[in-house]
């Protein structure tokens, strides 16, 4: 019944103005409709608690084993919370890591009601420049595209370590699953690119992995799982295709977008990178 209510307010508007709903659909997108809200894990009650301000918001976040030689950073998905990472951190503490996590904007126990790529990708920098540098990642969807736009522009080596699970690739895939979703239209979706472009100067086939995968120097394992429908892995064929030496591709079966990162075989092979 919401979404139908939502398909009919966009319609009258597309009709008023392609503009308005346009801009109505890219605020909509935006805007998480689902906040993480259950309670610290234990591992977590044990961290240090940092905050800081950061684009008009408090981005709240984790660590431990503070100060070490080497430190991994988590980054989560849409609608998610690193605190669903609760598995990793003991593991990542015994490979002797000092252990970042944050909620982006809008996620979690962070304030604010929208996100955008550029902002979580600014947000990387931040934690970069004064949390960092950072020598492992484990990221998952919305998280795995962030990171790779973020280290296009962040000087990393050869040793660095990626973890992306089942990463959001393609921007304008999930801008077609929203499109059709809502059954919106092409003058709207024309409309809606403009807003984007204007956002960042960019279309939205740059915010792409298979554009960013060459610029990745550190070593990249890329888990996908052919059930996948919010991230599909017809996206993921083109860079596989490339056969790029430092990528390793784990195709599963059966996990869905959200059950891989919690499979044990998935989270072993992620340790044993790591």
């Amino acid at each position: 019944m919401v979404l139908k209510y939502v398909r009919t307010k966009f319609k009258l508007l597309s009709s008023i103005s392609k503009r308005k709903a346009a801009g109505k659909a890219f605020e909509l997108f935006c805007t998480p409709q689902f906040r993480t809200k259950k309670d610290l894990p234990p591992v977590f009650k044990k961290s240090e608690k940092i905050e800081f301000p950061f684009e008009g918001n408090i981005v709240r976040g984790y660590r431990w084993n503070h100060p070490s030689s080497k430190k991994a950073l988590i980054l989560h998905g849409y609608e998610s919370s690193v605190i669903n990472f609760e598995n990793y951190i003991e593991p990542l503490i015994q490979k002797g890591y000092e252990v970042l996590a944050f909620d982006a904007p809008a996620h979690g126990r962070s304030t604010g009601r929208s996100i955008t790529v550029i902002s979580y990708k600014n947000l990387v920098h931040h934690i970069w420049n004064n949390y960092g540098p950072i020598d492992s990642f484990i990221t998952h969807s919305f998280g795995g595209l962030t990171l790779s736009l973020a280290l296009e522009e962040i000087t990393h080596s050869p040793t660095t370590r990626i973890v992306l699970i089942a990463p959001a690739a393609e921007t304008k895939t999930a801008i077609d699953n929203f499109f059709k979703l809502l059954k919106l239209d092409a003058e709207v979706r024309k409309e809606f690119n403009r807003i984007i472009e204007e956002q960042g100067g960019k279309s939205p086939d740059w915010y792409s992995i298979s554009r960013v995968a060459p610029k990745l120097k550190g070593q990249v394992l890329f888990l996908q799982d052919k059930d996948d429908q919010m991230t599909p892995v017809s996206d993921v064929k083109p860079i596989m295709d490339k056969n790029y030496p430092n990528f390793k591709f784990i195709i599963s079966e059966g996990l869905g977008h959200r059950k891989i990162y919690r499979d044990e075989q998935s989270f072993k092979k992620i340790m044993e990178f790591l």
